[in-house]
């Protein structure tokens, strides 16, 4: 099965907006997550800075065989499990949201 981040988020925006059809005005103090809105960047932002810490990663793993004084083999160790934690986090929270989409997908209407 083969699921599309951006598929998934316009079709979790759809349904949000029709959520919202017919509510009009009839509830005044309705107000609409703040954290909801950004999620989409704040998850942007959150890959772009495990990208960064694999590329910094890397820049040092190849600075400190190229004989670069100015690096300790600690240095590079700790950014490259840095990078590898980063990433493996990232991976769980994918999985965390594939596995809450399909339980949605499965629920009777």
């Amino acid at each position: 099965m083969d699921i599309k981040a951006q598929s998934l988020y316009s079709e979790f925006q759809n349904m949000a907006a029709q959520s919202k059809i017919g509510l009009g005005d009839s509830i005044p103090n309705l107000q609409e997550n703040p954290s909801s809105a950004n999620f989409a960047d704040m998850l942007g932002k959150a890959i772009d800075t495990v990208n960064s810490m694999q590329l910094e990663s890397k820049e040092k793993t190849m600075a400190f065989e190229m004989g670069d004084k100015s690096l300790s083999l600690a240095d590079v160790m700790v950014a490259k499990e840095k990078s590898s934690i980063a990433f493996e986090a990232t991976v769980q929270v994918r999985n965390k949201v594939l596995e809450a989409y399909k339980q949605i997908m499965n629920m009777p209407v």
